[in-house]
Formats: C-alpha cells, sequence, structure tokens
C-alpha cells in the first residue's frame, strides 16, 4: 500500500509547524564577548532579517577591515521565505495526496534546501571573515576572522559564539523528523510487499 501511515500524515503537520516557527523566532544566534564589552555583543539572523547589536559589530569590524552587514546586501531574506512557504504548501500537497512516494519527495528536497543554506551561510561567512579591506586600522598578517558556523571561535581579543536559535533548532527538527519517518514508512512499505 502506497498510503502514508497515520505516523507519516501526523509528522507531516508537525514539520509545518516547525517550519512556521521561522517568522516568530530567530534562525542563528552569534554572541561576542570582550573585555570591553562585559554584557557580551550579540546578532540574530531571522528568515528575513538580522537584528541584535549589528551596529555596534559594524563600527567593531571596520578597524579589521571586514565588510559592513546590512539587511539589504543579502538576497536570501527575498529568497529563504518564498522557498519555505512553498516547501510548506508542497507538505500540505503532500498531506492531500497522502502518498509515500510524496513524503520521500519532500525529504528530498528539504534535504537539498537544507544542504544549500548551510552552504550559503558558511560561504558568506568564510568571504566576510577573509574579505578584508586592505586599507584598514589594525591588521594582523595572516589573520581571517571567519566566525565558526557552529560552535566556539577565539578571534583577537573577541570570543565568538554561534548556533541555531530557537527557529533554527525547530528546522534542524524537522530535517531529523522527516530522515526519521521517510525512513519508518520506507520499512513500512517493505513489511506490508
Amino acid at each position: 500500500m502506497n498510503k502514508l501511515t497515520n505516523t507519516g500524515r501526523i509528522s507531516t503537520v508537525l514539520v509545518i509547524l516547525l517550519l512556521v516557527s521561522l517568522w516568530f523566532f530567530p534562525m542563528w544566534r552569534i554572541d561576542l564577548a570582550a573585555p570591553q564589552y562585559p554584557g557580551g555583543l550579540t546578532m540574530t539572523i531571522w528568515i528575513n532579517d538580522i537584528q541584535g547589536d549589528v551596529d555596534v559589530i559594524n563600527g567593531l569590524n571596520h578597524y579589521i577591515g571586514m565588510q559592513t552587514i546590512h539587511k539589504e546586501d543579502f538576497r536570501e531574506f527575498i529568497y529563504m521565505p518564498l522557498a519555505m512557504m512553498i516547501f510548506i504548501a508542497m507538505g500540505l500537497g503532500v498531506l492531500a495526496w497522502n502518498r509515500r512516494a510524496g513524503y520521500y519527495t519532500w525529504t528530498l528536497l528539504f534535504l537539498v534546501l537544507a544542504s544549500l543554506s548551510f552552504y550559503d551561510f558558511y560561504k558568506w561567512e568564510y568571504d566576510y571573515g577573509h574579505n578584508l579591506d586592505p586599507n584598514a586600522p589594525i591588521q594582523v598578517p595572516g589573520m581571517a576572522y571567519q566566525p565558526p558556523l557552529i560552535g566556539y571561535k577565539k578571534m583577537l581579543n573577541f570570543e565568538v559564539l554561534s548556533q541555531p536559535h530557537v527557529a533554527g533548532w525547530c528546522y534542524i527538527l524537522a530535517g531529523v523528523i522527516l530522515v526519521a519517518i521517510t525512513i519508518y514508512e520506507y520499512k513500512k512499505s517493505r513489511q506490508n510487499a
């Protein structure tokens, strides 16, 4: 039987709800700590915006030649919401069609989209940390300032922590559910064959 199990249908609704969280919570958080900023600095990345201490971070980055961060410079803030809306609509289509093949395709598309998103974020961080102004007031030969994609890094006197925020964890959980339920549905289909 090619129909989704009840578990598959419930997981589809759950994944859609998890992805809706992208419009209500930040996806990513980057924290910076240094002796001169005892309270630390924070930048949060939403599906369509950057918030937090962006102006202060831009001011600091000027001294080491890093590019300034402006919401308008990110095409992703247009494409990502559109891609997620299409993906959510596809999830509704999977529910309506109620076939395992649709769920498998939906999972594969999610994995491709997630991989492209993480690669794009990594590429931006690499360019941001390596493409420095040669006329910057402070220059440390051989030093790059690429923030970590995930995790901790020490850069000069700053400690940087980069990690998923609420919607980022929801996005990751959605992917885990999709993969787990795809495996579950496949095994169920083999048992019923």
